[in-house]
């Protein structure tokens, strides 16, 4: 079983940047798709963005498009989130997401995914 782990949330105003990131406990991913997500107090759990572990492709939210990129280290022991240009609507604990068995669903589908870090809380303020 994949245990992940975010880390790199924080406070920052409105503006400013963060750069999370996600580790798994194995020595390498096993995923078709490593997938970002975020849940605000009151609100569903919202598609971030996505890379496809077999060529690295990338896939983002319209909401942060531009925004933010997603990338993995040359060593793919890890996944990161940088976030630029940061808004108070970004406020939000985020997630990250595998899915080892190839699963059906869309990247975009938090069903896809079988196995979730503990979350990190970003906060925007204003």
């Amino acid at each position: 079983q994949d245990r992940l782990v975010e880390s790199g949330g924080g406070l920052v105003q409105a503006g400013g940047s963060l750069r999370l990131s996600c580790t798994t406990s194995r020595r390498t991913f096993s995923t078709d798709t490593v997938g970002w997500f975020r849940q605000a107090p009151g609100n569903e759990r919202e598609f971030v963005g996505a890379i496809r572990w077999s060529g690295g492709s990338t896939y983002y939210a319209d909401s942060v498009k531009g925004r933010f990129t997603i990338y993995r280290d040359n060593a793919k022991t890890t996944v990161y989130l940088q976030m630029n240009s940061l808004k108070p609507e970004d406020t939000a604990v985020y997630y990250c997401a595998v899915d080892p068995f190839y699963g059906s669903g869309n990247y975009y589908e938090s069903r896809k995914y079988d196995y979730w870090g503990q979350g990190t809380q970003v906060t925007v303020s204003s």
